[in-house]
């Protein structure tokens, strides 16, 4: 008919049919914040591999960090024995809820609605995630060096991050998260993942990587070795005695050594420079560069420092960083 207004099918994202079949009619229209890194893994094959390579044992108590709509969730719940899901959308905490009702895995599910960063973790045998990239740094650092121990963690990761943390010295991408996290774990490589794998689709693919903390670690002040690393990796192409040498990081490292809380003269200023460099001079470090340098020899650096009554934290005070690599 003429004038007549013909009625056009709603258009419905592409994205949205697996979705919707994958998320068993629950909650269809909801929308994922990128900027929070609400990126969903659909790829059934994907979720297998990180659940078996896991190895979860149906005893394990896992632990999962920004679990979202439930994927990888309900695979892990019927793996082990329970799962402890942090997540902060209750948007997504509501869909996981319902799915896993709908399996009859309520009971193992416990989750908690707070910032993974800013909660303490209860027991857990295994970490199995895909976590936000924004967070990846940090809450690695928080896994290794704040929780109690732990068998492995399986993380999804960008993979542009996971080569920097898989790095070895000498490497291009060889960091400082790379050496905070090798000093007390083992990285494996298991996959890459394309982004296609994942709705919304990120800018960038991903790789999932085994970390193993040892059972063997070296004998060190964690807060030394840390405050020592960020110093040395400040800028992780420059020689250390560059570093070192330089006004601000001796006049830094003074005051972390200034018992006495007292104004230094100049004098003091050089007489401690002197000692700093001579510890870099005597030790055969002073032209090296930290990205080239082993942990072996970043400890052993780190302890003909201590040796001459040189620290690097604030004298017993916890240091607040951000452990962002460079």
């Amino acid at each position: 008919m003429l004038g007549a207004t013909k009625r056009v099918p709603a258009f419905i994202p592409r994205f949205l049919h697996p979705l919707r079949q994958l998320h068993e009619g629950i909650e269809q229209n909801i929308h994922f914040h990128k900027s929070k890194g609400q990126h969903i893994l659909t790829n059934p094959r994907i979720l297998d591999t990180i659940v078996r390579k896991s190895a979860i044992n149906p005893t394990d108590t896992v632990l999962e960090i920004g679990p979202g709509t439930g994927n990888l969730t309900l695979k892990l719940l019927e793996a082990s024995h329970e799962v402890i899901a942090i997540e902060l959308d209750h948007r997504m905490v509501h869909i996981l809820e319902n799915r896993a009702i709908k399996r009859n895995l309520r009971s193992k599910l416990r989750v908690i609605t707070k910032d993974a960063l800013r909660t303490e973790f209860p027991p857990f045998d295994l970490v199995v995630a895909n976590i936000p990239y924004g967070i990846s740094s940090p809450l690695i650092i928080k896994l290794i060096y704040e929780t109690t121990p732990f068998r492995s963690a399986t993380l999804l990761l960008q993979k542009e991050f996971a080569r920097r943390l898989l790095a070895n010295p000498g490497d291009s991408e060889f960091n400082r998260l790379a050496v905070n996290v090798k000093l007390l774990a083992d990285v494996e490589f298991v996959m890459d993942v394309s982004k296609r794998d994942f709705l919304p689709p990120p800018k960038v693919d991903s790789s999932v990587v085994i970390i193993r903390p040892k059972v063997n670690v070296p004998d060190v002040n964690l807060r030394q070795w840390r405050a020592f690393t960020r110093t040395c990796f400040n800028n992780k192409n420059k020689t250390l005695g560059a570093t070192f040498k330089s006004k601000r990081k001796v006049l830094e490292l003074l005051e972390f050594n200034n018992v006495s809380g007292l104004v230094r003269e100049e004098n003091d200023v050089c007489l401690f420079k002197e000692k700093v460099v001579g510890v870099l001079r005597e030790g055969g470090f002073d032209d090296k560069r930290p990205s080239k340098l082993s942990i072996e020899e970043l400890l052993h650096l780190l302890g003909l420092f201590n040796e001459v009554g040189v620290y690097f934290d604030h004298h017993g005070e916890v240091m607040n960083e951000d452990d962002i690599d460079d």
